[in-house]
């Protein structure tokens, strides 16, 4: 499974760190950093929350 982010949308709103702090944090210019870009499978229930609780549609998950 690998974590995929629009750039072009992804505004730095933080739903996504709120869901899945271990994988994702924002700076202190609000540009969200992926701090796993391929987690195993055993996070996807918790990833699957934290793509769709973006509002502005950013993430993804391939595989």
């Amino acid at each position: 499974m690998r974590i995929v982010v629009d750039r072009d949308r992804c505004e730095g709103l933080g739903m996504c760190e709120a869901m899945a702090h271990e994988f994702f944090e924002l700076d202190d210019a609000e540009v969200m950093h992926v701090l796993d870009e391929s987690p195993g499978e055993a996070h996807r229930a918790q990833l699957s929350a934290a793509v769709q609780s973006c509002p502005v549609l950013a993430l993804s998950l391939q595989g």
